[in-house]
């Protein structure tokens, strides 16, 4: 069976979503239920909360929570909770309650600062798959923000001897070592781009599609490109893939880093998502300007009709 064979668990394009804050900073979850009922109707087949790209680093636990357990029961499509942390114990307990949240997966990121050995990511994410109480797992593997990688060795170990962990969020940038877990892994377990930079080379060696942050405002866009390759249409899918770099290139960069451009591009879109926490922080007018531009060029209809602060 070849990796693009089964149908995706969670869709061929998965938002990594924003997590809205109102004016005072606090969790906006009636925004996060509009948020995602919109993005479920703009390219969205599915949504990971609480992600990097969703500042879970500066949400507490009851707040990931509500966040949950309101958006699962808002949306039809799949809902993936950002479980993870770099302590396991905490891991394992927030994962346990993510199954009362309603939710339809957890993602289970390597844990950062750390910097374990093989052998105790290997635990690791054992200790969280354990607790998932049968709901599906997704390993996030992204070096760049964790300081540490998955070795393919132990992803393939993980994917082979435990049932529970069922795909893989791919953000380490190396399509070579991608191409040898999606050949070895046993039936059933998928490939997500996590870089959507990095989304057709890796739908190439296995991958079935992506968990975007771009998805935000060029979610059908990309849904396009992943249909075009997966249809045979490699002529297509790269055309299609290259009137995307500039809309791909804004979500991140050395100066605004990832989610800042998110957030500005939904609020020129008239979504209310608010600003990000600190160490964040707010956006600037240079960044908004961009927004703009972005949105003018590539963007869908403005949700509200008026871009929203």
């Amino acid at each position: 069976m070849t990796p693009h064979s089964d149908p995706p668990r969670f869709g061929r394009v998965v938002t990594a979503m924003v997590t809205p804050f109102d004016e005072a900073g606090a969790l906006d979850v009636d925004a996060a239920i509009e948020l995602a009922r919109w993005l479920a109707t703009h390219g969205s087949d599915g949504l990971v909360l609480s992600g990097s790209t969703g500042e879970s680093s500066v949400l507490s636990d009851e707040e990931k929570c509500d966040l949950w357990s309101a958006v699962a029961s808002a949306v039809t499509i799949p809902v993936i909770a950002g479980s993870g942390s770099n302590d396991t114990d905490h891991s394992v307990k927030l994962t346990a309650r993510a199954k009362a949240c309603g939710v339809d997966g957890v993602l289970a990121v390597t844990p950062y600062y750390n910097r374990p050995s093989q052998s105790g990511l290997y635990e690791h994410f054992s200790a969280v798959a354990d607790a998932a109480g049968g709901l599906p797992v997704t390993l996030y593997d992204i070096p760049a923000r964790t300081g540490r990688r998955i070795a393919a060795s132990t992803l393939l170990r993980l994917a082979h001897d435990v049932p529970a962990i069922v795909a893989l969020k791919d953000a380490a940038g190396d399509p070579a070592s991608t191409a040898h877990v999606a050949a070895r892994a046993p039936t059933g377990f998928q490939i997500y781009s996590g870089d959507d930079a990095m989304t057709l080379p890796l739908l190439a060696v296995g991958a079935v599609g992506a968990i975007s942050v771009a998805s935000h405002w060029v979610g059908p866009q990309l849904g396009e490109v992943t249909k075009a390759f997966l249809g045979g249409d490699l002529t297509g899918a790269i055309a299609g893939n290259a009137q995307l770099l500039d809309a791909i290139d804004f979500q991140s960069s050395e100066e605004y880093p990832n989610p800042l451009p998110a957030k500005a591009i939904c609020r020129a879109m008239g979504l209310r998502v608010g600003q990000c926490r600190l160490p964040m922080g707010a956006s600037s007018p240079e960044l908004d300007a961009q927004a703009a531009k972005i949105l003018a060029a590539f963007g869908p209809p403005i949700a509200t009709g008026q871009p929203v602060a």
